[in-house]
Parts: structure tokens; C-alpha cells; sequence
């Protein structure tokens, strides 16, 4: 170094941690330099400031590479052979129709990647374990196709659907467990969505071992993903909790290609670098797999430091812009920098030069870098940061290029290069008609390839949910929440945590129920289980609580049941998904409820949820506090009037907004026994409120209507002119005052109907009307919803609800006679309820109004009638439209 002004006596210290290192451990030459470095901040007063960042070079010296334990010649064809197909897979559809699309450069940059898994490391579920979990990148899902046809999982035929899957036996996209519920465990292409969930998978996996449930000791939870993905905020934005948490099961393959779909992802700077020091800085290990083994001569030769400098300079942008041309232009723009640097190449052909890889193109530097990562003796989450090129192999359409990404189609040139450079044994004809390649059985790159699997467990991707049950109780066993509460008051959230307890205490069901917060509890009424079932910590409570002489102490434990998340909805959700989907995933179904805000469910979380409804989750998600007008006083961002719209998007989330006890219990009863003893893939949204009031008796043999949305509540009055009333949640107790007031004050007969569920009626209602357009000769069927109101003979529906109009308006098409609906649109308030009700016209008197409006419209009645309500009940006419902007 040229500022060492005593070479000597750095020598003799570098020889002595040499010394300290092979006589006696890494960690004790770790300990000596740490003491030293605090001696030395002791006795001077300066730090030392530590890199998070190390040289532009594979973290793995050649030196400490794992003996690589496969064939490599026998891979490399079977690499190759995928490559082939992975390409042909997206080039044949193509051939169909340019609309299907598809993606070939995310593959080939990571073939070797994949390969190394398979071969030697990803194991699949069998009687012994479940296996590893591997979150596969989506971008790579044909080359994942390819090797299942390879491996004759899937047949040629079913490959030539790649992307048509309406009316044949395809194969989706990218990653669908929904569409492919024997392969795919994992949803990843929305990006970001992986990485977050591999996290709390990671750590469920810890869950389940610490409280018994499951051995997931020996087990990996891996996530790909490319660098240009880290630009999500969810690839990034829990890091720290893995390393927190020490997640030593769980291990990041960041694909660095340098280029996201557009461009490159850091053209002015070094991505690796960067995702070095924030994966460092957060708790991770990290390694480097830069290089090719073609590298490691260069930089033995490299005695003056120039060409580690030199690779330290280049920025990710010039990376790419010399790998897409040829070895004179790498000869000339990157070696040529200095001249020391060029000296090391001057006896190296220009062809030697281009075949000079980067690490994530070298077996053997990924399988140590694999090694390493899952014999890895710290107790910290791995990175793995892969340098590769986007397109490899795809010389002149696409290596290393903007358009890499966009490259559906290839020229029969490029396919001839790409036979070329792999050793594909196709002629020049047989290349132009690009064909599916197979081992022929008993070949040794076939044998070879079932051996490998077969001592995996078996192969992979694959997804095995169980059909085990679990005991539900019967509705009797919540009695006491189906009865009526005389003068006690209480909400529906209490009511729900009533059942809840019920539910743990249970000697059969009670370990499977996973109650899950974001910092909460105590909203909900919950803090109670605090103490009752212990929040969930990897290493338990280290400190004493300071509420610990206090009767509901809050209380962390190594076998607790509650997780407590924190501000953190898309990680509680991540934490939901991974116990709702524990019966593919571990073999074991878990019951999870995840509790929380509701204006902060579906609106902070839906790419997860829609994630959930891919991966065929199980469970419930509550949403608290619900309603426009419950949450009095927090205002604009906190009031809920639009999540059953977002949560009825997704076609097998069961949605229900109930008024009482008995509501609630019904639905969640059910819902236990659909998804636990039925196997149904769908799961729950169920919104309940933080208002106490008296919650009544069930109606007899209510319970089936309950379920399918709607049941009549009860009939006030005897008038001879009628209504029907309808309402949810809270907002249905002032469709009940209304009642009342149209009995006492008008004489109007009044149909009172409890709609637990709009979605289900409208659901009900499209697949009604779907059933009678397809079967125009046959008797017209009608919506449950059309049969209910019916029965009553009026022939004017009024709705009032806690949310807006369109939640109620979308079964406008299955009410008979006329349907006005009554909403919460327009941004939250903050105010006490009553006010609230009033300034967004669900209120009471507002029924009341509709209702009266109504039948004189219809003729039943004179406008006179509805002119005296707005004076007998001083609604105010000039008051400004509460959804105007």
C-alpha cells in the first residue's frame, strides 16, 4: 500500500491473525481485532468507522469454496436442454399469438441460480418434512415450465398452452397457486409481495416449532428476486425484522442483473454495493457472487490492486454497456482504463475476454455460495447478492440490453447462437422449427436428473395441502353470545373477543386459533390475552414488563399464541398469509384472525390480500372499528366506508358486515367449518364495531339466512301500506328506530331485514342471472334476495348503511319494485355519531324520508306525508351534499 510506512510491521500483524485463524477459530480472531479496535477508541477517543460495504469481489476466496458434490458436465446439458425450452415455451406461444407474451432474459440470467437448487438443495415435501419453501421469481416462471417438461411433469401439449388457460389445460403466466394448485405455493409477480412474505414465513416457521405444532428445524424458506425489485418499499421495508429475529432459515437470492424492465436499475452507481451495506446494516450475512472462476486468475495476477480498483470504479451503467457488445469492446472500455490493467489480459484472445462470466454463471461459485448460506453458523438471515447478465446467451436480441425484458421473439440467427454456446444438439433445420428437448430414459443426464429429485424428496415446485379437519364446535357451543344481553350493552368487536376466548380454551381446537394485532390489542378489547395466552417472541420476555404487578401484565413468551406486530398492517398481513396457509405449507391447518382497523385493512394491504386469494388462503381477517360513522372522532383517513367493495373484489373472499352476537357467531361458525372440515379455499372478511347497545335473541331458524346475506328481522306494524327496510352493521339499529317511527307516526306496515352481506346477495344474484340467460327454455330461477323481499308484498326496499352507496346499490337489479339506497359517500368527518349520521343522511329520519319519498313515488302515499317528516323531524333541506367536492 502505498501510505504504509511500515509494510513489516503490518505484515507481522496480518501474520498474526493468519496464525490466531488457522491454530484457532474465525470468532477468536473476530473477538481479538473487536478488543483491539475498543482499546484503541479507549485510549484515544476516535472510532474506527466500520465499512458496511466490502471490495467489488466474491465473498467466497477461492480457497474456501465447498468441493462442488455433482456432475457439472452432465448439469450443464441439462441446464442447457431447460435454457432451450424455456425460450421455445415463450417463442412457440408467440407463434399463436403475439398477445400471450412471456418473458425469456429473467431466465436465462438465471438458469444456474435455479439449477443449483434442483440439483442440490431445495427439498420437497415428504413424510419426513414439508420441505423447503422457495418463493420463485415470476419473471422466471418458464424456465421453471421448462425443467418440469424435462423432467416429464409436463407434457408437450400442456406446454404449447403456456399463457391459454380459458379453455384449455394450460400453464399460467407466472406463479399462480389459485390456477395451479398441485405446483405453485407461492404468488410473486407483483413484485416486492415475495420478499415481504418470505420474511414472516421464515419466521412462522419459528411459530410452529416453538410451540410444538410443527419441527421446522432442518427447514429453508428461500426468496428470488431481482435487484430492479428492491425498488419495492415491501422487498425492503422489513429487513431489519429477519435480522432482529434472527432468522437463520431464511435466505435471499437477489438475482443482479443490473437492469430493471426499462433500463438499468443503477446506471450512476452500484446496486450490489448498496444492497451490501443495507442488508449488512440490517443483521443479514451477506455474499458476494461476482465473479466467474475465469476471474480468480486475473485477480491472483492483479499484484498492484488495479484491477480490484478497477472493478470498484466501473459503475453498474458502463457493466452493461460493455457486456452488450463483444470481448474487444471489454478489451478496449474496461480493461484498457489502465494500463496495468490491460497487461493482464494482453495474452488473452478477444474470445477469452467475452467468455470471462460473472458469478451467477459459474456452478461452482453458486453451489459454494449456496453452501455457505444454508451451513451458515451465524445466527442471522443470508443474502446472497448474484451478479449476473439479463438475456445471457441471447447475444445481439437482448444480453445485457434495454429491451432484454421485452423480448418475446428471437431471430433464427440468435437461436443458432444459443445452440452454439450451450452444446444443443440441434441441426440448423431443426433449430428453425424450434422444438421441445427430452433426455431419452436411461441416458446418464436422465437418470442423473431423476436421482437428484428423488434424493430431494421428490420434485419441485409443488404444493401438498393436507385434508386433514380440524374440530370444530358446534353453534350450540356459543350459546350464551345467542342470547339476548337484556340490559347489558355490548359491541360486536367484545363479542368477537368473547368468542375468541371460547375458541382457546378449547382442549382440541385451541392451539390452532392464531390471534394476530398490529399494536391494537387494547382497542379491541384484547389485552386480556396478554397474559392468558403470552405474546409470541422467539427468546421470550428478557426484561420484566412494567405493568408486570398489574392483573393483565403484558407478557412475552417463547410459546405464546398472540402475535403482536406492531404499525405494521402489511406485515401482520404477511403473518396472516403464512398461518393461513399452513395447511399446504406445513400440513397442519391454523386458524388465524387477524385484527385491526378496518379503513386500514383492504386499503393499506390489497396486493396482499389479492396475493391471499391466489395462494387459496384460510382464515379470518376482522376489520375494527368499522363503519363511516363508528369511529367517531378520528376524521378523514381513519373512517371506513368502502372496504366491503375492496374486499368483495377478490372472488373468494366471503365478506359479512353483522349487527349482532348472534350474527357474528353464526358467520364465523360456518366459516370455520367451510374452511376446516369442508377444505373450502376461500377466507373471511368480517367487519365488526367498537358502539356498545343491547344485542337480541336469534330468530328462530334465522341461521341459513344469516349465512346466505340477508333474513328478516322482524315485522312492526299492522298498516295496510308497507316496506321493506333493510341495513348492516351499526347503521341497522337506526333502520330499526326507523321502523318504528314509520309504525307509531305514519301507519306504514314495516319488513325489517338484517343484511348480513350485500356481496353474497349480489354474487348470488349475477350467478341467478347467469343460470336463466343460459337456459332460456327453462323455468326462470330468482335471486334469494328477490325471493326474501317478495314474501313481504311491498313493493318499495329501502337501505341504510355504514358505507357507500355502491356496497347496497350493486343488488339494485335483484330488489323487486323500487330500491332506494341510502350511504356514506365522501370523505370521513370527525364528530360524535349522531352527528355523524346525520351529515351523511343515514340516519333515522333519513329512512324515514327514502321511505316516504318512496311510496309516494310509487302512489301509495301523498308527497304531503314525506313534506311533514323533513318538518316533524328538522331535516335540515339546505344542508350541502356531505359527498360533493
Amino acid at each position: 500500500m502505498s501510505n504504509d510506512i511500515d509494510q513489516l510491521q503490518t505484515r507481522e500483524w496480518l501474520d498474526s491473525i493468519d496464525n490466531v485463524i488457522e491454530y484457532d477459530s474465525i470468532d477468536r480472531a473476530a473477538y481479538l481485532i473487536k478488543t483491539v479496535v475498543g482499546h484503541f477508541h479507549d485510549k484515544t477517543g476516535h472510532h474506527i468507522a466500520k465499512s458496511a460495504t466490502t471490495d467489488y469481489v466474491n465473498t467466497i476466496t477461492p480457497s474456501q469454496e465447498a468441493v462442488y458434490p455433482g456432475d457439472k458436465d452432465i448439469e450443464k446439458r441439462i441446464s442447457a436442454y431447460v435454457r432451450w425450452n424455456a425460450a421455445a415455451m415463450v417463442l412457440r406461444a408467440n407463434k399463436v399469438s403475439s398477445e400471450l407474451g412471456g418473458h425469456i432474459a429473467s431466465y436465462a440470467s438465471s438458469a444456474y441460480l435455479y439449477e443449483v437448487g434442483f440439483n442440490h438443495f431445495w427439498r420437497a415435501p415428504s413424510d419426513k418434512n414439508y420441505g423447503d419453501m422457495v418463493f420463485i421469481q415470476g419473471h422466471s416462471a418458464p424456465g421453471v415450465y421448462a425443467r418440469s417438461l424435462v423432467e416429464g411433469r409436463i407434457s408437450d401439449e400442456r406446454a404449447d398452452n403456456f399463457r391459454q388457460e380459458a379453455f384449455k389445460v394450460g400453464l399460467s403466466s407466472y406463479p399462480h397457486p389459485w390456477l395451479m394448485p398441485d405446483y405453485w405455493q407461492f404468488p410473486t409477480v407483483s413484485m416486492g409481495l415475495g420478499p415481504l412474505m418470505a420474511i414472516y414465513q421464515a419466521r412462522f416457521m419459528h411459530y410452529l416449532h416453538d410451540r410444538g405444532i410443527v419441527n421446522t428445524e432442518t427447514r429453508k424458506v428461500w426468496c428470488f428476486l431481482g435487484d430492479g425489485e428492491t425498488s419495492e418499499p415491501e422487498s425492503l421495508g422489513n429487513i431489519h425484522l429477519a435480522g432482529r429475529e434472527k432468522l437463520d432459515n431464511l435466505i435471499f437470492v437477489i438475482n443482479c442483473n443490473l437492469q430493471r424492465l426499462d433500463g438499468p436499475v443503477w446506471g450512476n452507481g452500484k446496486i450490489i454495493q448498496e444492497l451490501e451495506g443495507l442488508f449488512t446494516g440490517a443483521g443479514w450475512k451477506v455474499i458476494k457472487v461476482i465473479w466467474g472462476r475465469g476471474w480468480d486468475r486475473l485477480l491472483d495476477k492483479d499484484k498492484t490492486g488495479k484491477l480490484k480498483q478497477l472493478m470498484m470504479e466501473t459503475i453498474d451503467g458502463d457493466y452493461q454497456d460493455v457486456r452488450s457488445k463483444d470481448g474487444a469492446y471489454v478489451r478496449a472500455k474496461f480493461f484498457g482504463k489502465y494500463p496495468e490493467t490491460l497487461e493482464l489480459v494482453r495474452d488473452m484472445s478477444d474470445d477469452e475476454i467475452w467468455a470471462l462470466t460473472r458469478g451467477g454463471h459459474d456452478l461452482e461459485k453458486v453451489y459454494a455460495a449456496y453452501h455457505e448460506a444454508v451451513n451458515n453458523p451465524e445466527s442471522k438471515p443470508v443474502c446472497l447478492l448474484v451478479k449476473t447478465v439479463k438475456g445471457f446467451g441471447l447475444k445481439g436480441e437482448g444480453e445485457s440490453q434495454n429491451i432484454a425484458h421485452q423480448q418475446k421473439k428471437l431471430s433464427v440467427d440468435t437461436l443458432k447462437h444459443v445452440r452454439n454456446k450451450f452444446n444443443i444438439p440441434l441441426t440448423d433445420e431443426q433449430v428453425e422449427q424450434v422444438p421441445y428437448l427430452k433426455f431419452e430414459a436411461g441416458t446418464p443426464e436422465y437418470n442423473y436428473l431423476h436421482d437428484r429429485r428423488e434424493k430431494l424428496g421428490g420434485y419441485y415446485p409443488v404444493r401438498r395441502p393436507t385434508t386433514n379437519t380440524l374440530p370444530i364446535p358446534e353453534l350450540s357451543a356459543f350459546e350464551s353470545l345467542m342470547k339476548d344481553t337484556g340490559e347489558r350493552e355490548m359491541s360486536t368487536t367484545m363479542a368477537f373477543v368473547r368468542m375468541l376466548n371460547i375458541l382457546v380454551k378449547d382442549k382440541e381446537l385451541g392451539k390452532h386459533i392464531v390471534p394476530i394485532v398490529p399494536d391494537e390489542s387494547r382497542t379491541f378489547g384484547m389485552e386480556g390475552m396478554f397474559r392468558q395466552l403470552g405474546i409470541w417472541s422467539h427468546v421470550g420476555q428478557l426484561y420484566t414488563p412494567e405493568d408486570a404487578g398489574q392483573l393483565m401484565y403484558y407478557k412475552e413468551s417463547q410459546t405464546g399464541q398472540i402475535f403482536q406486530e406492531g404499525i405494521n398492517e402489511p406485515g401482520a398481513m404477511s403473518t396472516w398469509i403464512a398461518a393461513a396457509t399452513s395447511y399446504a405449507n406445513h400440513g397442519v391447518p391454523m386458524i388465524p384472525f387477524y385484527i385491526y382497523y378496518s379503513m386500514f385493512g383492504f386499503q393499506r394491504i390489497g396486493d396482499l390480500a389479492w396475493a391471499a386469494g391466489d395462494m387459496r388462503s384460510r382464515g379470518f381477517m376482522i376489520g375494527g372499528t368499522a363503519g363511516r360513522t363508528t369511529l367517531n372522532g378520528e376524521g378523514l383517513q381513519h373512517e371506513d366506508g368502502h372496504s366491503h367493495i375492496q374486499a368483495g373484489l377478490i372472488p373468494n373472499c366471503e365478506t359479512y358486515d353483522p349487527t349482532f352476537s348472534y350474527e357474528l357467531v353464526t358467520i364465523l361458525q360456518h366459516g370455520m367449518h367451510e374452511m376446516y372440515v369442508e377444505n373450502k379455499d376461500k377466507f373471511y372478511y368480517i367487519t365488526t364495531m367498537n358502539e356498545n347497545y343491547h344485542h337480541p335473541e336469534i330468530p328462530a331458524g334465522s341461521e341459513q339466512d344469516i349465512i346466505s346475506g340477508a333474513y328478516l328481522f322482524k315485522t312492526v306494524g299492522d298498516g295496510a301500506i308497507s316496506v321493506n327496510l333493510m341495513g348492516s352493521g351499526t347503521i341497522f339499529r337506526e333502520v330499526i328506530a326507523a321502523a318504528d317511527l314509520l309504525a307509531q307516526d305514519f301507519g306504514i306496515k314495516v319488513n325489517l331485514f338484517s343484511a348480513t352481506s350485500y356481496n353474497k346477495l349480489a354474487r348470488d344474484g349475477r350467478a341467478i342471472v347467469r343460470h336463466n340467460m343460459l337456459n332460456p327454455s327453462k323455468e326462470k330461477a330468482k335471486p334469494f334476495v328477490t325471493q326474501l323481499l317478495e314474501k313481504t308484498g311491498a313493493n318499495v326496499t329501502v337501505s341504510s348503511t355504514d358505507y357507500i352507496r355502491a356496497y347496497s346499490d350493486q343488488i339494485r337489479e335483484y330488489v323487486p319494485g323500487k330500491y332506494v339506497t341510502l350511504g356514506t359517500d365522501g370523505f370521513g368527518r370527525s364528530d360524535y355519531r349522531k352527528a355523524l349520521r346525520e351529515f351523511f343522511e343515514v340516519n333515522r329520519y333519513y329512512v324515514v324520508l327514502a321511505a316516504l319519498n318512496a311510496l309516494a313515488e310509487t302512489g301509495q302515499i301523498d308527497a304531503a306525508k314525506a313534506a311533514e317528516a323533513i318538518s316533524k323531524y328538522g331535516i335540515n333541506t339546505n344542508k350541502a351534499n356531505p359527498w360533493e367536492v
